[in-house]
């Protein structure tokens, strides 16, 4: 098992000034990517650039805009959706190395797979979430702010899902077991999970060794706090050891259809993942 680090993450300072704090929601992208620049730098990312604070900014106000119809997010403010979405996500490229293509499985309105888009725009993201009206704003979401090398697959991720990955990640979706069971099928020999969870994970630590160990190793656990917060995470990266012996795709117990952008992949019976 992986020794649990704690990591310190250090603010970076960006641009001092009069407080930015607000409490309501803000539906100008210009005057939100202003105020994300002074949250940013005090929040331990200084080093997200205009570019992607510009698409940041876009995303909130997308979010805002469709809050009252879907409600996406009970966090309406810049400072909630900045610290507690956006900071979240995007800590997790400072304690680990990500391995693409990655899969965001159950992103719901796109967290974490959004923020690591605009982060890395020139690795393969997919975004993976059963919920139709959400599926509709990622779309939504990847027009407007032109992201690249962003698939979007409008179902659940199961044990019969095989779209073939080097990294799987999740945001406080499942527990861990049924996680790392789930994406068996789709992440390849040596690829990584990377699970975004609470700090009292250790319970569903256990029951996955117990019962997933034979094809998972834990090769990093790190404990850390947002920067100038009091939000405890933990951020356990899994690798996978050993092939796994494929359902029979007969089997599946609510067929779903997998509704890919270009095309729909799936693996012969009877080959490995």
């Amino acid at each position: 098992m992986a020794h649990k680090n704690r990591t310190n993450i250090s603010p970076m300072r960006g641009k001092q000034g009069k407080s930015h704090q607000k409490p309501l929601q803000i539906f100008n992208a210009y005057e939100a990517e202003d105020r994300l620049r002074d949250l940013f730098g005090n929040h331990g990312m200084g080093h997200v650039t205009p570019a992607e604070r510009r698409l940041l900014a876009e995303f909130y106000v997308l979010l805002m805009e469709n809050q009252k119809t879907e409600n996406f997010t009970r966090l309406l403010s810049l400072k909630d959706v900045g610290i507690r979405h956006f900071v979240d996500c995007l800590i997790v490229a400072q304690l680990t190395k990500l391995q693409f293509p990655l899969i965001d499985v159950g992103t719901g309105p796109g967290f974490p797979g959004i923020p690591l888009k605009i982060l890395y725009p020139d690795q393969k993201i997919i975004l993976a979430e059963g919920v139709q009206r959400r599926v509709e704003f990622l779309k939504t979401v990847r027009e407007k702010l032109d992201l690249p090398n962003l698939d979007i697959i409008g179902r659940n991720v199961n044990p019969w899902f095989m779209y073939p990955v080097q990294g799987v990640i999740t945001r406080a979706v499942e527990d861990v077991r049924n996680t790392l069971l789930n994406v068996l099928s789709c992440v390849q020999l040596g690829g990584r999970v990377y699970l975004m969870k609470g700090p009292n994970v250790d319970p569903e630590i256990g029951v996955a060794a117990k019962e997933a160990g034979e094809f998972y190793k834990l090769v990093e656990d790190h404990a850390y706090t947002l920067p100038h917060t009091s939000h405890d995470r933990r951020l356990l990266v899994y690798e996978k050891i050993k092939h796994a012996p494929l359902p029979d795709i007969d089997d599946e117990p609510w067929p779903q259809e997998e509704l890919f952008d270009n095309q729909n992949l799936r693996f012969k019976k009877g080959s490995q993942a």
